[in-house]
């Protein structure tokens, strides 16, 4: 072998040596320096109250300091966008409400993000169903009695929603697409002025988060209906899901997840999601957030959070598209 021959073999050894020495010692070091988990939305709403708790696990599980910046505004747009646009290095994080995700996208013609071609999910975190309640002024002590009411009272129902094109009020949307009945859409910044014209007779009904409707509805304050899931859920035993009602096909859930920009790093990736998937597991992560209403998902494959995503996107497509609903 002659000698520029075996230098240039020689360089290439030394190279990929060094290569594999740092992406090892990536692997290793990350994160080196504090996480940051941007939540879309003001400080103490349910997107910031799931962010704070994965924020506390990460800390503990990475021994790395992990913060949350709040940044709201058009329903998630902005922070989904900074978070886009900023360094793909892992660490900055977003936390997900759903509808950032599956209903932004059908209801602005303009998105300043996309979350496909901007994002990778990399744990689904919680998923709950919403609880139809209504107001005691209303007859109705079942879903049939509440449909047959609303056909012979046309016109005179409403609902309240935390705002245009959110899941609460799209709830509303498809249990008007699917019973036949009309209602008058009253929407509120937030889902506590919501409730609270609810609870005083102003509208007469809203499909409600649990944390919140529990209280009214076990203090008799509001009557619960339906819940939006497949099975009936614990706290409610007694109160029957819309699908077992007459409605097979309703089903809605409000869920949050964590995603990181497309392009960080395949191991930093790896590292994140090793970390959340501990946190699914983790006993006292689930009862921190189960204790306030929360029901925690277990890991799921990359496969596995597409195809729910996927699935809930088809969902809502077909009624996004019969009620023609734009926030644009």
């Amino acid at each position: 072998m002659g000698p520029p021959l075996k230098s240039a073999l020689i360089a290439g050894l030394v190279g990929m040596a060094a290569l594999f020495a740092a992406t090892r010692g990536e692997t290793a070091e990350f994160p080196t320096r504090p996480i940051r988990l941007v939540v879309p939305y003001s400080a103490g709403g349910p997107t910031d109250v799931v962010g704070r708790a994965v924020a506390d696990y990460l800390a503990r599980d990475l021994k790395q300091a992990t913060f949350v910046e709040n940044k709201g505004g058009a329903q998630g747009a902005i922070g989904a966008e900074a978070v886009a646009r900023g360094d793909a290095d892992g660490y900055t994080l977003l936390v997900v409400s759903g509808s950032m995700f599956v209903l932004n996208p059908m209801l602005y013609k303009k998105l300043a993000y996309d979350p496909d071609r901007d994002f990778r999910t990399l744990a689904i975190v919680t998923e709950d169903p919403l609880v139809m309640e209504i107001h005691s002024s209303v007859p109705a002590k079942s879903v049939a009695e509440f449909v047959a009411y609303a056909k012979q009272h046309p016109g005179k129902l409403s609902f309240s929603s935390a705002g245009t094109g959110g899941v609460i009020h799209l709830a509303g949307e498809m249990f008007k697409q699917m019973t036949g009945i009309e209602m008058t859409h009253v929407p509120y910044k937030g889902a506590g002025p919501a409730l609270v014209d609810l609870l005083a007779g102003n509208v007469q009904l809203m499909f409600d988060s649990f944390g919140t409707a529990l209280p009214s509805v076990k203090a008799g304050s509001l009557r619960a209906l339906g819940v939006t899931s497949v099975k009936r859920r614990s706290e409610l035993p007694d109160v029957p899901t819309i699908a077992e009602s007459g409605y097979p096909d309703y089903l809605v859930s409000v869920w949050f997840s964590i995603a990181v920009p497309a392009k960080v790093p395949e191991n930093v990736a790896a590292i994140l999601k090793g970390s959340l998937d501990r946190a699914l597991n983790d006993e006292a992560f689930r009862a921190t957030l189960q204790k306030i209403g929360y029901s925690v998902k277990r890991p799921q494959s990359a496969a596995g959070i597409t195809a729910f995503i996927e699935a809930d996107r088809a969902r809502w497509s077909a009624v996004v598209k019969a009620r023609n609903i734009s926030l644009d």
